[in-house]
């Protein structure tokens, strides 16, 4: 990747919707090159799709919670299985593995404190891999991005 990928990347970043031409007149090439190239970023993997992002509370998902989880044991079936049956949730939006006190974190999103303790209930706390669940609920958001920050990696 070069400096025009990069300022094609971040340009998409700030503006998903964006035409062909217009993407090509904010970065500064012509618009079959910009086509081109955004071509090539998408057929190497580089952008994975579009997306309109929501605003959580307006659709009624009002409720933000870190649940940090750990295994009862660490083998491969375990944390397949565990990592399938997360993989269906809609209300889980992402899940790492890390090190620390838990094997796993997720950012999930529910309607109320009610729905969030029937995800617990009738579905965490139900697998059977589970030893631990620990939640902190977020009080209030700070700060939210999307795009990645491409203008530091020296391009």
């Amino acid at each position: 990747m070069d400096r025009t990928d990069i300022k094609i990347l971040s340009t998409l970043q700030q503006d998903g919707r964006l035409s062909n031409q217009g993407l090509a007149d904010q970065v500064g090439i012509s618009a079959a090159a910009c086509w081109r190239r955004v071509r090539a970023l998408e057929e190497d993997g580089v952008i994975t799709g579009y997306a309109a992002l929501l605003d959580r509370k307006r659709v009624n998902l009002n409720l933000c919670a870190f649940v940090h989880v750990t295994l009862s044991r660490h083998v491969k079936e375990s944390t397949t299985s565990f990592e399938e049956a997360i993989l269906g949730r809609s209300e889980v939006l992402e899940c790492f593995a890390t090190t620390g006190d838990a094997d796993f974190i997720l950012r999930v999103v529910t309607e109320s404190i009610e729905s969030l303790d029937r995800f617990l209930e009738d579905f965490l706390f139900a697998l059977p891999q589970i030893s631990q669940v620990r939640s902190n609920i977020a009080l209030r958001e700070l700060k939210f991005e999307t795009a990645l920050p491409l203008t530091h990696q020296g391009y």
